[in-house]
């Protein structure tokens, strides 16, 4: 592990700028979420609520999303940003594990610093078709 701090910044950066537009009007928390593709380019996503809550879609997945429509099929690194500090929720991690398997994923600690793991420790065991 240990994720270059220049890429750690950049991707903070990004996930705090698309943070200030996510679309959150039932729950008022914004998340924004960065990630690295394999090809070296950063996408970005931030969530987007609906008045049918399981319809919300997270800010990672929303990156996601993003770089998958970019073409790519393998992400490095994620970073999250809320207004707290919030590490991805299970689904999420789920969806990280599917495209970045030993993808490491930050998030803010509050202190001005960040927390940083890599997707296997936060997912120890993601779901996998018996096929694979």
């Amino acid at each position: 592990m240990g994720l270059d701090p220049a890429v750690a910044r950049d991707l903070l950066e990004a996930a705090r700028a698309v943070r200030r537009r996510a679309y959150a009007p039932y729950s008022k928390f914004r998340v924004g979420a960065a990630l690295r593709g394999d090809d070296g380019r950063i996408y970005a996503g931030a969530n987007v609520e609906n008045a049918s809550y399981g319809l919300t879609v997270c800010a990672e997945r929303a990156a996601v999303a993003a770089a998958v429509a970019a073409g790519v099929q393998r992400i490095e690194a994620v970073a999250v940003v809320g207004d707290r500090p919030i590490p991805p929720c299970g689904a999420c991690r789920q969806v990280i594990a599917e495209f970045g398997p030993a993808a490491i994923v930050i998030w803010e600690d509050g202190a001005g610093g960040y927390v940083e793991r890599g997707i296997r420790e936060l997912l120890p065991d993601p779901f996998k078709l018996a096929a694979e």
